[in-house]
């Protein structure tokens, strides 16, 4: 279990360690130490440590994995499907959403019973009228291919720059939402009334538990900037990975009902909030986290994709970040990491996000196997 008040005492020490994996970052493409090595340009054999399941994909944002599926989101409106490890040529939906920096179709999750139900959930930007919002789209799907869709949580507050986006279904089977503010009225998130800034606990129709925090509303956590991550420890501790404005990027502890400070704190300096875990500066733009429980030999088992950094982190939060080290580098930025059901691993990189530097097969499905 990792302590909820992890020090930031030595800021000296978290720069530097910082610092030094950047550097390690960019030593990474000719080192010949880091564990994992990158992948090759084409579809690999069986003895690859890494494999390229799809190329071409646009701007993605999210995967989500089931045992014989692989799902993508792209920013633009499109859930991508990989299926016997190829990419089909037909999405399983087209959405029309607000074409904005950081809106579009972000987060995806499917059910638990996934298998049996066929139900997996969305987080969407639109436009209505001069507004931007966000909402939850819960899909149904049968063989590639929407059978129904309607809307679970609506009227989030949107941004241009700064919506969140991430969906996770918890170890206790509700569904986490990762929702950020808006430069217009940066208050939201202390507003306990307000779906900006805050993570989100809704069950899977869309009603509100009733051992929520805060009763009759979805609000789990409160004072978040922008969610870019989530994930559950063995102990089932929920952490997320959120971007500072420019710096102190942070990963969270997530305990119900607590408030992380933003727009009053970042990272830490007041007994008032919940002092980050981790605290990035400078930024190295956090993406998805995971604790990794599978058989591929990792150690530590945190996982961090992180897209300035163009590195696939491992680091123990308990530790701290001198811990941290590359497990995988050499191919852009990364932007989300999930584990598929038989232990292997897939990221997705997002060098056509307009902040990348995006070659002529960008952006990229890969498969870590061992």
């Amino acid at each position: 279990m990792i302590h909820r008040g992890f020090p930031l005492v030595d800021k000296r020490v978290q720069i530097a360690a910082v610092i030094g994996a950047v550097v390690f970052s960019i030593m990474v493409l000719t080192s010949p130490d880091y564990q994992i090595p990158l992948p090759r340009p084409t579809q690999g054999a069986d003895s690859d440590a890494v494999l390229v399941l799809a190329e071409g994909l646009e701007n993605p944002r999210a995967i989500a994995v089931s045992k014989d599926r692989v799902f993508v989101t792209e920013k633009k409106g499109l859930i991508r499907v990989i299926q016997n490890g190829s990419l089909l040529e037909s999405p399983l939906a087209v959405f029309q959403p607000a074409d904005v920096f950081d809106g579009g179709l972000l987060g995806i999750a499917l059910h638990p019973q996934f298998a049996e139900n066929h139900k997996m959930y969305v987080f969407l930007t639109y436009m209505d009228g001069d507004n931007l919002w966000n909402k939850i789209i819960q899909i149904i799907e049968s063989e590639n291919k929407i059978q129904d869709a309607q809307t679970i949580l609506d009227r989030i507050p949107g941004s241009s720059f700064t919506n969140g986006g991430f969906v996770k279904f918890g170890p206790d089977g509700k569904l986490y939402v990762g929702t950020g503010t808006t430069s217009e009225a940066s208050h939201l998130p202390q507003d306990p009334k307000s779906l900006a800034g805050k993570i989100l606990r809704i069950n899977d129709d869309g009603s509100i538990p009733a051992d929520n925090p805060f009763p009759g509303s979805p609000v789990y956590t409160l004072g978040h900037r922008n969610p870019q991550g989530m994930t559950w420890d063995d102990q089932g501790e929920m952490y997320v990975a959120e971007f500072g404005p420019d710096k102190n990027d942070e990963i969270n502890h997530i305990i119900a009902g607590k408030n992380y400070g933003w727009p009053e704190l970042e990272c830490a300096g007041s007994s008032l909030f919940e002092e980050a875990v981790l605290c990035y500066d400078p930024s190295i733009e956090p993406g998805g986290i995971l604790f990794y429980t599978g058989e591929i030999d990792l150690e530590p088992s945190f996982l961090m994709a992180s897209m300035r950094a163009a590195n696939l982190y491992q680091l123990d939060v308990e530790e701290g970040l001198a811990s941290q080290k590359s497990a995988l580098g050499g191919v852009g930025r990364i932007r989300d990491v999930v584990q598929g059901m038989d232990g292997s691993i897939y990221v997705i990189t997002s060098n056509t996000d307009g902040k990348g530097f995006a070659d002529g097969k960008d952006d990229k499905l890969l498969r870590i196997v061992r």
